[in-house]
């Protein structure tokens, strides 16, 4: 049998989108893993036989399962607009009508789509990864995918699987996409249900102008990806908020107390989806203390090098930009308040490093019992030379 090579999936995708992929990914007849692994290629992967090329280390796989026609294998694919092939002369494989979803910018699921319900939050993660585009889920697809969330198929996916497609969301255009796309199709609550507690719960509008606690999370998310494409960060500030959905309904619209509140359910949640410690870190701090960046120019300066050391900034410098980012968008995400200035985050920076940059090497003269006083006596001068400097005093 003659081989037959043929660019698939993504790759395809993106090059009738203009887009540049970073992956290819080729499905290749008339080979079998030990013809493969004769001509230098490696084996990866355990669920269908994927192979690295043995110069440029792209995916080659064989055909999955029993199926050894393109069209088959083409069908046991999530959705159309994945289940494209090119062959090597151009020529494009379109049995799914991928072609015209694409220029319907429409996510339509194929027949397997229910086999792996990871599909769910995949499809929904295109959403955000073509957001330029304005692609929707179709109308069949999301009464599938309220179906799956109502029979609990769901539940099965792992907490790996779950982390891994969030981690990929947030490294998209615009990650908000991804969390409406799941509350649309009525999943959002499975998945996420810390975030979709949010709804509904209202704001003192003279702060809050937007009101629902659900829109302004997806509000920040949308400053924070105007800041930083770091996932980490966008993650902290999308979580920046969860101890609001716990309010008391008696003291309501206010939110006191909610910081607390919030970090214990950003403990839970990360938790619950083994994210990695720094995200949990970020995040926690994000949670419990961004109202103190908002506070900092009332702050006492004793309160000032407490909050950093109960922060833990002077063990983990390099997380400061990242809280001030997520303060800053908090201040953002309010409707009509985007470009309102916020110089707490200029300040809360300039305390820390003032209180960073202090001479150490001295210290060591003296009495190990003493060196703590000292140092913290050291931080609260530098601070208060800002805030002289500041008019802050």
């Amino acid at each position: 049998m003659t081989t037959q090579t043929y660019l698939v999936g993504g790759a395809v995708r993106d090059k009738l989108l203009g887009l540049k992929s970073t992956d290819q990914d080729w499905l290749i007849f008339g080979e079998t893993p030990q013809s493969l692994e004769a001509k230098g290629y490696k084996k990866v992967g355990s669920d269908f036989s994927v192979f690295l090329h043995p110069k440029n280390n792209q995916e080659y796989a064989l055909p999955r399962g029993e199926k050894q026609t393109l069209n088959e294998d083409l069908g046991l694919r999530d959705i159309s607009i994945n289940a494209m092939a090119m062959d090597q002369k151009g020529h494009i494989i379109d049995p799914f009508h991928g072609q015209k979803d694409l220029q319907q910018r429409v996510l339509r699921h194929l027949d397997y789509f229910e086999q792996d319900p990871i599909r769910v939050l995949r499809i929904c993660r295109f959403v955000a990864k073509l957001a330029p585009f304005h692609f929707k889920i179709a109308p069949e697809t999301q009464l599938l995918i309220k179906r799956m969330g109502q029979n609990g198929v769901l539940n099965q996916l792992t907490p790996e699987r779950v982390w891994q497609e969030i981690v990929k969301a947030m490294a998209t255009p615009r990650p908000r996409l991804f969390f409406e796309a799941l509350r649309e199709c009525g999943v959002l609550k499975i998945i996420l249900p810390e975030i979709e507690a949010l709804y509904g719960m209202p704001q003192p509008i003279q702060h809050h102008p937007e009101i629902d606690t659900g829109l302004h999370c997806m509000l920040v998310l949308d400053q924070i990806c105007d800041i930083t494409t770091d996932p980490r960060t966008r993650f902290s500030a999308l979580c920046h908020d969860l101890g609001k959905a716990t309010t008391d309904f008696d003291i309501l619209p206010s939110h006191f107390g909610h910081e607390l509140r919030g970090a214990d359910i950003v403990s839970t949640l990360c938790k619950r989806l083994n994210a990695p410690k720094d995200w949990f870190e970020l995040s926690y701090m994000v949670a419990k203390y961004h109202t103190d960046c908002h506070q900092i120019i009332t702050h006492k300066t004793t309160t000032v090098i407490r909050k950093f050391k109960e922060m833990g900034l002077f063990r983990k410098p390099q997380d400061l930009i990242p809280f001030v980012s997520c303060c800053l968008a908090d201040s953002r995400g309010r409707t009509g308040l985007e470009s309102k200035a916020y110089p707490q985050a200029e300040i809360f920076t300039q305390y820390f490093q003032a209180a960073s940059d202090v001479i150490t090497k001295d210290l060591a003269q003296f009495p190990s019992q003493q060196i703590p006083q000292k140092l913290h006596l050291r931080r609260l001068k530098a601070v208060r030379k800002i805030k002289s400097q500041l008019n802050l005093n």
